[in-house]
This record gives structure tokens, sequence and C-alpha cells, in this order.
């Protein structure tokens, strides 16, 4: 149980197996397996509330260029090659997530020279993310806020704008965004 009003021990352990060690574990949703750190202060290793969105993902993935923008460790990467896309590229600023996201893949038996991750910044990368492009199929979920890089207040609707440069036609997109206080007004919808 992770207490996120607390700064000190903010993470309760309810219930283990005596010789289970939960500093990491491997999970399963459907048929994908995942890493989880679940003693990790704030991000596990995987957001359980996007459990949906992989599941679309890997419904829509058949034969898809994919590009995963803030891949994080990959999960929604994962459920694209489980759903048969050509290729997946994944891109987010952290190099140890990615490399947890390179563990996932492995641990699903996938053929990493369909993946690739770049440890770079979204809008320093936009020229090197056309050439690997056009996407069938986009998947943006940011951080509301990543110091220096991406503020979503200001950049989110810079990444729908610009869209279009890394699409090819017909292409799909999950947007989302995890930011109680911006409702539907925010997306001008």
């Amino acid at each position: 149980m992770q207490h996120r009003y607390r700064r000190e021990d903010s993470i309760q352990v309810c219930w283990q197996a005596d010789d289970a060690d939960v500093r990491r574990l491997a999970v399963t949703e459907g048929e994908l397996k995942f890493w989880m750190q679940p003693l990790k202060n704030q991000n596990s290793g995987l957001f359980l509330d996007m459990r949906e969105g992989r599941r679309w993902v890997q419904q829509h993935a058949e034969g898809a260029r994919v590009l995963n923008l803030f891949a994080y460790t990959c999960g929604f990467s994962v459920a694209a090659l489980a759903g048969g896309a050509e290729k997946v590229v994944n891109l987010d600023m952290s190099s140890p997530a990615l490399n947890t996201g390179r563990e996932n893949h492995r641990l699903n038996d996938h053929d990493l020279s369909r993946v690739k991750f770049f440890a770079h910044d979204l809008f320093r990368s936009w020229g090197k993310l056309k050439r690997e492009g056009p996407y069938d199929l986009v998947v943006i979920d940011p951080p509301s806020f990543q110091k220096g890089s991406f503020v979503a207040t200001k950049d989110y609707l810079k990444v729908l704008r610009r869209l279009p440069e890394l699409t090819g036609e017909n292409a799909k997109v999950l947007s989302c965004l995890n930011s109680p206080e911006l409702d539907s007004q925010f997306y001008g919808i």
C-alpha cells in the first residue's frame, strides 16, 4: 500500500510470502509480463491505470509502425509487439526506465530488432523521430511535469499540433494525460 500523503515510510507491505522478494517482481497482465518494483517510492515500473490503454494498443497494433512517446518502461511497446506491430520506437528521457523496457521485452520473448529505444528529449529529437516514421499508431502518455523538458500545460498541445509531421494517413493516436487539475477544456473539447 502506498501512502502518498506521507514523506517517510510511505510504502507498507501488507502481505508477502515468506520466501518472496518484493523488491522486484515479474507481474502478469493478461498474457503480458512486466517487471515492477513495488517498494519504489513513486513509480513502481508499471502504471496500472493504463491497463485498458495497453489492451487497446495491442488490439490495434497488427502490422503497425508504432511510436511510444514518454515510454517509461515500455508497457505500451510490449503490448504493441504482442499485438503484431511491425516496429516500435520508444522515446523517454530516462535511460534506466528504457533499460527496464528492454528487460520487459525480453521477459515477453520479443524480437528486439523490431524495437528502438531513444533516451532523448522529445523536442530536441523531433527530426530523428520523423526519420523513423511515418507511424501508424502513436501513444502520448507524458508526465504532467518533467523538470527542464516537459510541462503539460505548455507542451502537450505543442505535441498534438506537430503530430501530423510524424504520422501516416489514417494513423491512430492514444492520447493520455494523468493530470486531474486539467479537464476536457484543456484539450479544447
